[in-house]
């Protein structure tokens, strides 16, 4: 089994260019996008539930097109290009997978694939994997096929309890988690010098000038917000600009070292930050190589986030991509998964496969409370509500504005 490490700190120095797959707005970004388009007379975005479904070949085309973010899934150990588990499942199921890692930005991306689906066109892909609040876009927008779940067993049995009804996709009926995480706090405890276990540590005087937040919005928002003792899953347009005028506060006070994207490793690799915003599947391997680096859910709490898997609409293959994400839903195959992007995993029965690994390494990983969360930390953790469309022009300009964007 393969361990491939996405955006370890070795792999972020080597590719500066690479974002973060909760990458940040940009340009006109997606919203504007839209307004755009709208403005040069493309007809209404929305698509109703019966014109999403086109022509589907799957019973005569053994095939699909299945588009991933880089690094982002097992890979073999003697070949890079072998992903064992796509593999097992074209052996099982006589369907072949073309796999494409084109998916470096949400943004990009939406950008791509947005006007094929204004103009209800197909956009040549059946499923994709993208973070969940650009998938709170296409669900709001109609432009993601409610999924069959009579064929998908594995998912109605296994998907995590804690992601199965986001409030933009109530009852998963159009998405399915592909990996999960928690965006929390990362920091050199030795370097420091003390523990760090509330946001508010944050903002204590002998980290100024030593701490990095995400330049993203919606990377950001929710950790911060609950670092006022805010809901995230019900927040209101008065918690975001509290938490706006206190980190703009901070940036004034030079504070803040800066605003990253995933390049926030490297700096805390390096020591250049001694504490930051950060996601947990990173600090696993952030602490392979330096174990004073440590991961925190605040006691205020964490934001448990997904990016996953949609059929968009009129894809050609839509069955055959559904057997494809029952398939990662066996535990058998999202321990596999799991072991190789060390993600908090949206199937927790795999960490009983885990377990029973004769590979001590590997066996380890089915106690890593960052890919398979403890009831202590799941009670910490919480999905949060997604920025509407209507909030988001606002909200943006001033996120933006703050962070320099």
């Amino acid at each position: 089994m393969s361990i491939a490490r996405p955006f370890a700190l070795a792999e972020a120095e080597a590719m500066p260019e690479l974002v973060s797959r909760r990458a940040a707005l940009r340009g006109l970004g997606a919203a504007g996008l839209l307004a755009a388009l709208a403005g040069c007379g493309v007809p209404a975005a929305y698509v109703p539930e019966d014109r999403r479904r086109g022509r589907d070949l799957s019973d005569r085309d053994r095939a699909l097109s299945f588009s991933n973010w880089p690094l982002y899934i097992d890979t073999d150990d003697q070949d890079e290009e072998s992903r064992p588990t796509l593999e097992a499942f074209s052996r099982r199921t006589g369907i072949e997978v073309r796999y494409s890692e084109e998916i470096n930005d949400n943004d990009e991306f939406f950008g791509k694939v947005s006007p094929s689906l204004m103009n209800h066109q197909p956009t040549g892909h059946d499923l994709v994997v993208v973070s969940d609040w650009m998938a709170a876009r296409f669900v709001h927008l109609g432009w993601a096929q409610k999924m069959d779940r009579a064929a998908q067993a594995n998912v109605t049995r296994y998907l995590d309890p804690q992601l199965r009804s986001p409030a933009f996709d109530e009852g998963r009926l159009h998405t399915v988690p592909w990996q999960s995480g928690i965006t929390g706090i990362a920091y050199n405890r030795k370097a420091l010098g003390r523990e760090i276990k509330s946001v508010r540590d944050l903002w204590k005087p002998d980290l100024a000038g030593k701490v990095t937040l995400f330049s993203g919005l919606d990377e950001s928002f929710a950790l911060l917000m609950q670092g006022n003792g805010t809901d995230v899953t019900r927040w209101t347009e008065a918690d975001f600009h509290r938490m706006c005028d206190q980190v703009e506060t901070m940036v004034h006070k030079k504070h803040i070292r800066r605003f990253t994207g995933n390049d926030y490793t490297s700096d805390l690799g390096k020591g250049d930050v001694l504490a930051c915003q950060a996601y947990s599947g990173d600090v696993i391997q952030l602490r392979a190589d330096n174990p004073d680096i440590e991961f925190v859910v605040p006691e205020e709490g964490a934001e448990l986030w997904a990016e996953s898997l949609l059929v968009p609409n009129l894809a050609r293959h839509k069955a055959n991509a559904e057997a494809l994400v029952d398939h990662y839903y066996d535990p058998a195959v999202a321990a596999e998964l799991a072991a190789a992007v060390n993600y908090v995993c949206p199937v927790p029965a795999a960490r009983e496969v885990l377990a029973a690994s004769p590979d001590e390494e590997t066996a380890r990983l089915a106690e890593n409370p960052l890919i398979f969360p403890d009831e202590a930390m799941r009670s910490r953790l919480a999905v949060a509500r997604d920025i509407s469309s209507a909030e988001r022009p606002a909200f943006a300009k001033r996120w933006n504005a703050i962070v320099g964007l």
